[in-house]
C-alpha cells in the first residue's frame, strides 16, 4: 500500500488532515449499529496513548541509568548536567518573556477599552475542576522540589512522578560506576538490554501512530468543531503568535548561533515527534518518539540523548511556561486588574517555577495557572474563560516543549564535541 511506504511524519500529517474532516462530519452523535464514531475515536485514541505511556517508566529509567553510567566520572556528569539545566532555564525564561511581550502588546482581555469578562462569559462548567485546585497557592511550588526525593520509588513510578524517578535513576547510574567492576558490568549489561528492548517496542507501537493520531484529533474536532475558537479568538491568536515566535525565531536562532547547525534540517529530523506531540498533547507520551528522532535522524549520541531528553520531558516546558504567563495575564485583563511591573515579574517567576516538574500530560498546566491566579488574588474560576480553547492550545504548546527539548539535545551534543550531528548521513552512537 502506497500510504505505508510514506515516511512516518507524512503518514501522521495525512492522518491529521483526515481526522479534521472525519470529526466535522461525524460530530458526537453519528454512528453505526448503536455505536457512535466518537466513542470509537475515544477508544482508539486512549489505546494508543496507553501504549505510549506504558513505555515511559522503563524507558526513562533504563535510558538515564545507561546514559549516566556511560558518562562515567563526576566531572563529566557535572559538566553535562550544568549545560542542560542552564539551557532549560534560559529557554523557559525566554519563552515567558516572549509571552509577556505579546500579551501586553495585544491585550486580549480588553475589548473596546473594557474588560472582556462580561462579553466572553463562562464557556465551560468549571465546578469539577475547582475541587482539584482548591486551596492551592504559590507555596505549592515547594512541592515540585519535594517530589524530587520520593519516599517510595515504586509508588512514584506508579503515580507518574517523573521528577522523583529521574532523580533516583541519576543516582543509580552514577553509583553504578562506583562499585566493583564485575558487579558494574552485569548491571550495565542488564540496563542496556532493557533499553534496547524498549526501543524495539517503541518501533512497534509507532507503526500504529497514524491511526492513534487520527483518533485523537478526530475526537477533539468532533466534540468542539471550530465554534470553540470564536469567543476567544484574540486570546487564542495571542498564544499562537507567542508560541510561533519562540518556535520559529528564538529556538532556531539558538540552534544556529549556539549549536552551529541548520534549524531547517533539524525541523525535518523531528517531523514525526512534533506531529505526535501535537496530536497527543503529552510530552511524556511523545518521549519515545523524540528520543528515536534525535538519535536516528539528528545523529545525537545516546549518551547525550538519554540524559537530556528524559529530563527535558519533565522540567523543560517552554510552551507551557509561555502559556501560563499569557493565560494569567489574559484573565487578569479580563477581570480588569491593573498589573504593575512587580505583579508581572511575580507572574514570570511563578510561571518559571511551576513549569518545572509539571507533568507531561494533557491539561496539567491548568493546575499551574491556578497557582498563579491564587498568588495574584484572582478567582480560580477565571480558568473557565480559557477552557474552551485549552485543548488545542495544549497541543500547540506541547509541540513547542518537544521542539525545545530536541533543540537542547542537539545544542548540548554539539557543545560536548560530538561529530555527525545533523549532517547528510547522521550516525547513531
Amino acid at each position: 500500500m502506497a500510504f505505508l511506504r510514506l515516511k512516518l511524519h507524512w503518514q501522521i500529517l495525512i492522518a491529521l488532515a483526515l481526522a479534521v474532516i472525519a470529526g466535522l462530519l461525524t460530530g458526537t452523535e453519528a454512528g453505526l449499529f448503536g455505536v457512535t464514531f466518537y466513542s470509537v475515536f475515544d477508544f482508539v485514541g486512549k489505546l494508543f496513548l496507553n501504549a505510549l505511556k506504558m513505555l515511559i517508566v522503563p524507558l526513562i529509567v533504563s535510558s538515564i541509568i545507561v546514559g549516566i553510567a556511560g558518562i562515567g566520572g563526576s566531572q563529566n556528569l557535572g559538566r553535562l548536567g550544568g549545560k542542560t539545566l542552564l539551557y532549560y532555564m534560559s529557554t523557559s525564561l525566554l519563552a515567558i518573556l516572549v509571552g509577556l511581550m505579546v500579551v501586553n502588546a495585544i491585550a486580549p482581555g480588553i475589548v473596546d477599552g473594557q474588560p472582556a469578562k462580561d462579553l466572553i462569559g463562562f464557556t465551560t462548567d468549571v465546578s469539577t475542576f475547582e475541587d482539584q485546585v482548591a486551596g492551592r497557592g504559590a507555596g505549592d511550588v515547594i512541592e515540585v522540589f519535594l517530589r524530587m526525593v520520593p519516599t517510595n520509588i515504586v509508588a512514584a513510578a506508579a503515580a507518574g512522578q517523573m521528577l522523583g524517578l529521574i532523580f533516583f535513576s541519576l543516582l543509580y547510574g552514577f553509583f553504578m560506576t562506583r562499585i566493583a567492576a564485575g558487579y558494574a558490568e552485569v548491571q550495565y549489561n542488564f540496563w542496556q538490554g532493557v533499553f534496547e528492548v524498549m526501543l524495539k517496542i517503541t518501533d512497534l507501537i509507532m507503526r500504529f501512530a497514524p491511526l492513534g493520531v487520527f483518533a485523537l484529533v478526530a475526537k477533539v474536532v468532533a466534540s468542539t468543531g471550530f465554534d470553540a475558537f470564536v469567543p476567544l479568538a484574540t486570546f487564542f491568536f495571542s498564544v499562537l503568535a507567542a508560541l510561533a515566535i519562540h518556535f520559529l525565531v528564538t529556538l532556531p536562532l539558538l540552534l544556529y548561533f549556539v549549536g552551529g547547525v541548520n534549524p531547517v534540517r533539524h525541523f525535518k529530523a523531528m517531523g514525526s515527534a512534533l506531529l505526535t506531540a501535537f496530536s497527543t498533547a503529552s510530552s511524556s507520551a511523545t518521549l519515545p518518539i523524540t528520543m528515536e528522532c534525535v538519535e536516528k535522524n539528528a545523529g545525537v549520541s545516546n549518551r547525550t540523548t538519554s540524559f537530556v531528553l528524559p529530563l527535558g520531558a519533565t522540567v523543560n516546558m517552554d510552551g507551557t511556561a509561555l502559556y501560563e504567563c499569557v493565560a494569567a495575564m489574559f484573565i487578569a485583563q479580563a477581570y480588569g486588574l491593573e498589573l504593575t511591573f512587580a505583579s508581572q515579574f511575580t507572574i514570570v517567576l511563578i510561571a518559571l517555577l511551576t513549569s518545572i516538574g509539571v507533568a507531561g500530560i494533557p491539561a496539567a498546566s491548568l493546575v499551574a495557572i491556578s497557582i498563579i491566579l491564587a498568588a495574584m488574588g484572582l478567582p480560580v474560576e477565571g480558568i473557565g474563560l480559557i477552557l474552551a480553547v485549552d485543548r488545542v492550545l495544549d497541543m500547540l504548546r506541547t509541540a513547542t516543549n518537544v521542539w525545545s527539548d530536541s533543540a537542547g539535545a542537539v545544542i548540548i551534543g554539539k557543545l560536548e564535541g560530538e561529530q555527525g550531528i545533523l549532517e547528510e548521513q547522521p550516525r547513531r552512537a
